[in-house]
């Protein structure tokens, strides 16, 4: 018997990733009010990373891609929107550089900034990317349910109300945190 839950087709899955690309390749870049409003680009690294796992060419399940996919306009209203930044990490990689044409490998920092907010009912986190002094880059979306990072949690429990919010953002915290009870 086969499992309902995979995308029944090929044929559906390429349409939603055809539409996330043109959605994507749409977008461009977005002027970012946390960042001091600086753009944050929409580029191939960012698409290719909701496709395939991290420093690997393994594609991530189909049903993860699509997911990703239609969070993709939830990603692109937060950075428009948001005035603050929940992460930020700093750390030196060894990776390929481009030097007159030469691939050689390099140390260069990299940083991260994560956003984490409600946005129409769904809690999301994009991360946004800069290696060196290069330009910053959407680099992921994902669902932000629950996690396990203890810097994740520590934010969860002291953030402020603020952020993205919408008309009924507040309701469906109450219910969220109150487990339904009023």
């Amino acid at each position: 018997m086969k499992d309902e839950s995979i995308p029944r087709a090929p044929k559906e899955y390429d349409k939603a990733r055809r539409e996330a690309d043109e959605f994507y390749k749409a977008v461009g870049n977005v002027r970012c009010p946390a960042l001091g409003g600086e753009g944050v680009h929409f580029t191939s690294e960012g698409f290719n990373h909701l496709v395939y796992k991290a420093g690997k060419n393994v594609p991530r399940n189909p049903l993860v891609q699509v997911m990703r996919f239609e969070l993709l306009p939830k990603a692109k209203l937060l950075l428009e929107t948001t005035t603050t930044f929940q992460e930020y990490e700093e750390e030196y990689r060894y990776m390929p550089v481009n030097r007159h044409g030469r691939y050689q490998q390099e140390n260069m920092l990299v940083r991260a900034w994560g956003f984490v907010a409600i946005v129409n009912r769904f809690r999301l986190k994009v991360v946004v990317q800069q290696i060196g002094n290069g330009k910053k880059h959407f680099y992921s979306v994902i669902p932000a349910w629950k996690t396990r990072q203890y810097r994740d949690i520590k934010m969860i429990e002291t953030a402020p109300t603020g952020g993205v919010r919408f008309e009924d953002d507040a309701e469906v915290l109450k219910n969220a945190t109150n487990g339904g009870a009023s």
